[in-house]
């Protein structure tokens, strides 16, 4: 079966989109702000008395009010203490937390968030779980047509907070598998590389992730048709996403759950071991 037959029988939702996970235009966000204008108007206060009492510059608040940025989460609780609203603001939190991400990523940021355990084939570029703010920062830059520099910013806070995922108790396992020619190709120049294969080698080490690297010299390969994710569900149920130019596909079709995981079971065989990928990495940091 391929992709596109899969894609047109059950199973399989879609969802297209182009730009990053940061998205300064969304009517959440938007929606917050009136709020927060509203909130903070009506208890008389000017932008620059509600950024002292909350910890932000009034820049910011003016920005959160336009929806132009997407704020942390403690500055909405925050607000909602200074502003007297009553959980108001603080029922946004879940919803703007979603709202950081295009509409073609939402549904898999929830599900990555709450996942017992992912697999993830990257082909084109480092992971997003594993990478670093610069790195995200260089790829964003390299969009087409061009992202203005919110966007860029916005992206990136974005992509940081999926890491939030390392933090997690109880930790989800959490298997990568990665192309050695995404692990040389020096996206942002070589010093961002150099930052980046640190922080693999970083993550590498945590007892609950295995990183493996699919090498160019090997003559079998059994997932060139794309990247994707097998997502594992604390129900138990396996999901997989795969996305391409921005159009996603999160399959729930049991079949094609099984043919990825399928794909994903002999490239695992096929790459490196954990340990031989690390001394992999190692060795790449000493080329330069």
């Amino acid at each position: 079966m391929t992709q596109d037959e899969a894609s047109a029988g059950e199973g399989v939702e879609t969802s297209p989109g182009t730009r990053p996970e940061g998205q300064s235009e969304n009517g959440v966000a938007v929606a917050f702000g009136r709020q927060l204008k509203l909130l903070r108007t009506r208890a008389g206060l000017d932008r620059v008395e509600f950024g002292k009492r909350v910890g932000y510059a009034a820049q910011s608040v003016a920005s959160f009010e336009q929806g132009r940025r997407i704020p942390q989460p403690g500055f909405v609780d925050k607000a909602d203490r200074v502003l007297e609203a009553g959980g108001l603001l603080a029922a946004l939190k879940e919803e703007l937390a979603r709202s950081q991400y295009p509409a073609f990523f939402r549904d898999m940021a929830g599900l990555e968030a709450k996942a017992a355990g992912l697999c993830v084939y990257g082909l084109y570029a480092i992971p997003g779980l594993l990478q670093t703010a610069d790195y995200a920062r260089a790829g964003f830059e390299l969009e087409r047509p061009l992202l203005d520099e919110e966007d860029i910013e916005l992206g990136v806070s974005a992509r940081m907070a999926r890491q939030a995922i390392y933090d997690r108790s109880p930790a989800p396992l959490l298997s990568f598998i990665v192309d050695e020619s995404v692990l040389r190709r020096p996206i942002g120049g070589w010093p961002t590389l150099h930052g980046q294969l640190e922080q693999v080698l970083r993550i590498g080490q945590k007892r609950n992730v295995e990183i493996q690297v699919m090498p160019l010299d090997r003559e079998d390969h059994a997932a060139l048709g794309g990247p994707f994710t097998l997502i594992d569900m604390a129900q138990g149920q396996r999901l997989a996403y795969a996305e391409v130019q921005g159009d996603s596909r999160l399959y729930t079709n049991r079949d094609m759950v099984r043919e990825l995981e399928a794909r994903y079971g002999i490239i695992r065989s096929q790459a490196l071991t954990p340990r031989e990928s690390m001394e992999f990495v190692a060795k790449l940091l000493g080329e330069r």
